[in-house]
C-alpha cells in the first residue's frame, strides 16, 4: 500500500465518522426533544410506521434470516454484497445513510463487522441495533485460545447453532411489532424446521469421510462452528480475521501435516485471497504430494453466493459448503447437494423473491 492510498483511506475513515456523528447527533436530539432516547427507551421501542419495516442488516446470513422470519412485513437492506469480507469491509457515507434511516438493525457482532463497530453502537443509542450473534448463550460460543480471549464470530458454521439465531429474531421483532408477533413466531419455527433438516443431511453426508480423512484446511479461521459440529479438524492459514498475516511457519506447518497425514484437498474461500492456499500446493507439491484444489473446492465463509441464486441464501450456502467438504475429503454425497438444488438450470434462473419464500416451506431434502 503506498502511503498516498493510506492517507486517503484515512481521509474517508474520518470523513464517514464526522458524517456518522453529524447524522446521529441530529436525530438524538429530536427524540430527546420528545423526551426519549436513552437505552431503557430504545429496548421498548415499537414499531408506528407504515410496513413494511425498514431493516438494514450486515452480512447476508443474518439479513437471509430476517427476511425468512419477517416475511412480508419487512424489506431488508444489505450492507456486505456477495464476496465481500466484513472482517475488512468499511462503511461508506451512502452505508452510514441505510443504516441511520432504518426502523430497525440486525448485524452478526462478536467483533466480525469490526470496522463498522462505531457506527452500529452510535446509532444503538436511538434505535433498536441487534446483535443476534452476542444474545446467544455462551454455551453455543466457541473461544478458542488463538482468538485471544475473544468469542468466534462464525456461528452459521454450525447449523444447528445458527438456527438459535432464528429465535432471537423472532422474538426482537415481536416485541418490535407486537401486532404481527404470532407471524414472526410460526415463520421461525417453520425455518427452524428446515434448518434442522439441513443439519441433519451434514450429519449424514460429512460423516461418510473416511476417518483419516476428515481434516479441513481452509484459509482463514471460519470454520472452527463448522468442525465441532461435524466432527472434522480445522485449520486455517490466517487467524479469525482476514487482516491477519500468515507467517511463513504457519505454512510450514501446514505443508508438513498435508505430507503427513496425506490430505487430499486443501480449500480456498470466495471473500479471501487464495494465494496462501496456493503457497501451501506448492509446498506439498515440492514435498512430492499433490494436493487438490480449484473451483470445484471453493467454500463460502464470510459471505454468500451471488444476489438472486440458491447459494445467495443461507441454506444454499451451508449446502455447497457441506456438500463440497464431503466430496472433497472421499464422502458419499450428491453434487446435487440437500435440496437438489447445487446443480442445473433451477438455481441460476430462481429470484429473490422465490428464495425468500422458499425458506418459509416446509419440505424433506
Amino acid at each position: 500500500m503506498t502511503r498516498f492510498t493510506a492517507r486517503i483511506e484515512r481521509i474517508t475513515a474520518f470523513l464517514v465518522m464526522v458524517l456518522t456523528i453529524s447524522l446521529v447527533a441530529g436525530c438524538r436530539s429530536r427524540t430527546d426533544a420528545n423526551g426519549s432516547g436513552n437505552q431503557a427507551d430504545v429496548a421498548l421501542a415499537t414499531f408506528s410506521g407504515d410496513h413494511p419495516i425498514n431493516v438494514v442488516g450486515t452480512v447476508g446470513m443474518v439479513c437471509d434470516l430476517v427476511r425468512g422470519v419477517g416475511g412480508e412485513h419487512v424489506q431488508v437492506t444489505q450492507i456486505c454484497g456477495s464476496g465481500v469480507d466484513p472482517h475488512s469491509f468499511s462503511p461508506s457515507s451512502e452505508d452510514v445513510k441505510l443504516i441511520s434511516k432504518a426502523d430497525i438493525v440486525f448485524y452478526n457482532g462478536l467483533m466480525l463487522e469490526g470496522k463498522m463497530a462505531q457506527v452500529l453502537g452510535t446509532v444503538g443509542r436511538r434505535k433498536p441495533v441487534i446483535a443476534v450473534a452476542e444474545e446467544l448463550d455462551p454455551s453455543v460460543l466457541l473461544k478458542p485460545d488463538e482468538f485471544e480471549g475473544h468469542f468466534d464470530p462464525h456461528v452459521w458454521m454450525d447449523v444447528s447453532a445458527w438456527s438459535k439465531c432464528v429465535g432471537v429474531i423472532a422474538d426482537r421483532l415481536s416485541k418490535f411489532d407486537p401486532p404481527n408477533a404470532e407471524e414472526y413466531q410460526a415463520n421461525a419455527e417453520i425455518l427452524q424446521t428446515k434448518l434442522d433438516s439441513l443439519h441433519q443431511y451434514a450429519i449424514g453426508v460429512l460423516s461418510s469421510i473416511p476417518e483419516e480423512g476428515r481434516i479441513l484446511i481452509t484459509s482463514h479461521d471460519a470454520f472452527n462452528y463448522f468442525g465441532r459440529a461435524y466432527g472434522i479438524q480445522v485449520m486455517g492459514v490466517q487467524g479469525i480475521s482476514t487482516e491477519s498475516e500468515a507467517g511463513i511457519q504457519r505454512i510450514n506447518e501446514l505443508v508438513d501435516l498435508l505430507v503427513e497425514k496425506k490430505v487430499q484437498a486443501v480449500f480456498t474461500e470466495t471473500s479471501v485471497d487464495p494465494s496462501m492456499i496456493q503457497a501451501l500446493i506448492e509446498g506439498a507439491r515440492n514435498r512430492g504430494h499433490q494436493v487438490k484444489s480449484g473451483e470445484d473446492l471453493v467454500l463460502f465463509s464470510d459471505a454468500m453466493g451471488a444476489n438472486g441464486t440458491y447459494r445467495g441464501t443461507y441454506i444454499g450456502m451451508l449446502d455447497h459448503n457441506i456438500t463440497t467438504v464431503a466430496i472433497g475429503l472421499g464422502g458419499d454425497a450428491s453434487p446435487s447437494g440437500f435440496q437438489g438444488k447445487l446443480t442445473g438450470e433451477e438455481v441460476a434462473s430462481e429470484t429473490s423473491s422465490e428464495i425468500g419464500s422458499d425458506l418459509l416451506e416446509e419440505s424433506s431434502p
